[in-house]
């Protein structure tokens, strides 16, 4: 069997930029023939604001919402559904996209988006997480400090932005970083052509994390290029 994944999606529910409700966007994936998606909406003190004035828990179930609305969209289905963030700190427009994380580690650490990368992997060797930094060459982005890092998003399928994505392949490389696509679906037509494949179809967002870690999948590049 094989299992094609979206690693990098976005709802209209809970991602300002989001113009896909989280149903419809399934939709449009289980019609294109993938068998899942991550749900990584955005995750940042400018997305969700600071700590004055609201409480934790309410932000998270804001973050949520577009989670939640996917897998009920696909309940009783062959259709998987995991949760990730695409999390931004507050010293720049850098975006890294996190798997294999829980509700429960969400709601146990308040306003994680208002510390810093380095913190963001302590937690995940504690965790197993996996970080990736999504479009590291983007206008206003830079590469992170690689010790930081798992992997890079060497495909982001955006078609409204220049990621340039054979940078980031090059850096993936000269760095030794694992390599992920993702769609960065937020608009219909977002879907991309590029597919990471699944030999095996992960249960839980820890196991998706430990594939990832593992390199066990493959990116489906039909044009040969970035």
């Amino acid at each position: 069997m094989a299992y094609y994944i979206e690693l990098h999606f976005h709802t209209a529910q809970s991602s300002h930029c989001g113009k896909v409700s989280a149903e419809e966007g399934v939709k449009q994936y289980r019609e294109n023939g993938y068998s899942g998606i991550v749900v990584t909406d955005h995750f940042s003190k400018k997305e969700r604001g600071g700590p004055e004035g609201q409480e934790w828990n309410q932000v998270c179930d804001r973050f949520l919402e577009g989670y939640y609305a996917a897998k009920r969209a696909v309940e009783g289905m062959d259709f998987r559904v995991f949760l990730g963030m695409e999390i931004r700190f507050p010293h720049d427009e850098n975006d890294f996209l996190a798997y294999g994380f829980t509700e429960e580690f969400l709601r146990g650490h308040p306003w994680i988006y208002m510390e810093e990368l380095s913190d963001l992997m302590e937690y995940a060797k504690k965790e197993q997480l996996y970080i990736a930094q999504a479009h590291p060459f983007r206008s206003k982005c830079s590469l992170a400090a690689p010790d930081y890092l798992h992997g890079i998003e060497v495909y982001n399928g955006n078609p409204r932005h220049q990621s340039h994505n054979d940078l980031a392949f090059q850096a993936a490389k000269e760095h030794q970083l694992g390599m992920i696509a993702g769609s960065d679906f937020h608009q219909p037509e977002d879907l991309s052509d590029r597919r990471t494949l699944f030999a095996e179809m992960p249960h839980t967002e820890q196991e998706l994390a430990e594939m990832l870690r593992r390199g066990a999948f493959t990116i489906i590049n039909p044009r040969g290029v970035l």
